[in-house]
Order: structure tokens, then C-alpha cells, then sequence
């Protein structure tokens, strides 16, 4: 398990991707990353019709599921996605805040399973199974 600064550095180049500062992504809870994160709807992440865009919540179940999956890294560890299934269950309109959670289902030794969900006000709006390959860093 990565110490406190490596998993903080982690942490913070994940938060940095130029597309997660566009959406406005932040942490649910900064003592705790593997909480998941939060954004609201907006402009950067909504369709023509002002809902969230899919394609911004799959990405985000895949982020959430990699910050409930780094504290199982070693500091020499790093996990690539090559799976995700995501299912929509409501429209989420323009101005909400949603919030997205992992769960380490199972960390093999070059493969994790994750779920994710995400929620408004505590009403579940998608879900998602996350697959990652565990590689080397370097």
C-alpha cells in the first residue's frame, strides 16, 4: 500500500487531467479520495437538451472507481481501464450536483473489478462495472 505522499501525488495528477479541471471535478471528502468525487452539471457537461451528457458519466464512474482503487496500488503499481459498462437510470438536469462512488469489488494480481455509482441527493442515476489491468509504473 503507497504511503501518504505518493497516494496525495496520485491523488492530485488524476484531479489535474485537463478534463476532469473542466468539468470541475473535486473530491467528496479530501481526507478520504477513495470516497469519490463530485461535479456539478454545467455547461462543460451537459447536452443540447441541458442533461448530462453519458459520455461524461462513464467517464467519471471510471475515476471514481480508480481512486477507490489506488490504496490497493503499491507505489510501484498503476491500473489501466479496458472495460467499462455503464447504465443511465435517470436524466440528470443542468445545475445538479452528482456524486460518484467505487467499490473495489475484487484486486487481483494484474486485474480489479470495480462498481461504481453515481447519485443526486441520494437517488441513484447510474451505475457501472469498472475492469482495470494492474501494470507496472514506468
Amino acid at each position: 500500500m503507497p504511503d501518504a505522499p505518493v497516494l496525495d501525488t496520485r491523488v492530485q495528477s488524476v484531479l489535474d487531467i485537463p478534463l476532469h479541471r473542466f468539468l470541475g471535478v473535486e473530491l467528496r471528502d479530501e481526507q478520504d479520495p477513495a470516497a469519490g468525487i463530485r461535479f456539478e452539471v454545467g455547461t462543460a457537461s451537459a447536452n443540447p437538451a441541458q442533461l448530462l451528457h453519458g459520455g461524461v458519466v462513464y467517464a467519471l464512474l471510471d475515476v471514481a472507481s480508480f481512486l477507490a482503487l489506488l490504496p490497493a496500488l503499491g507505489p510501484d503499481e498503476h491500473a489501466v481501464t479496458h472495460d467499462v459498462a455503464a447504465s443511465l437510470l435517470r436524466p440528470v438536469s443542468s445545475g445538479r450536483t452528482v456524486e460518484v462512488t467505487g467499490t473495489v469489488l475484487r484486486r487481483g494480481r494484474a486485474v480489479a473489478f470495480m462498481r461504481a455509482e453515481a447519485t443526486v441527493d441520494g437517488v441513484l442515476v447510474a451505475t457501472g462495472q469498472v475492469t482495470k489491468s494492474v501494470v507496472p509504473l514506468g
